[in-house]
């Protein structure tokens, strides 16, 4: 499974991050991994220097499946961590209900 990670301007895109954020997914989906062939995480500050809200950190997951439409979700957080966790947690549920849809068809 290839991850890519994007950032908005207003968050810094260092290794670290990326390192970090294609750990977690890889963690995350890795009972998926023979079926994804790309993950992409966008990271973006939805406040972008504005007065603080208690969600302004926004992660969206796409996930590319063999055979199948790109699915997408999106968590809004604090925190850029609980934004990827929720993002990760919901993929997670779409990939078992998109698979168990496929099976019983």
């Amino acid at each position: 499974m290839q991850v890519q990670v994007h950032t908005d301007n207003h968050i810094e895109g260092k290794e670290g991050l990326a390192k970090w954020a294609t750990d977690s997914v890889k963690a995350t989906l890795a009972r998926f991994k023979d079926q994804i062939t790309r993950a992409e995480v966008h990271f973006s500050d939805e406040s972008s220097g504005k007065k603080s809200a208690p969600e302004e950190k926004q992660c969206t997951l796409e996930v590319r499946m063999e055979g199948h439409q790109p699915l997408v979700v999106k968590h809004h957080a604090a925190s850029l961590n609980q934004a990827l966790d929720g993002a990760s947690e919901k993929m997670a549920r779409l990939i078992d209900n998109t698979l168990g849809r496929i099976a019983h068809t």
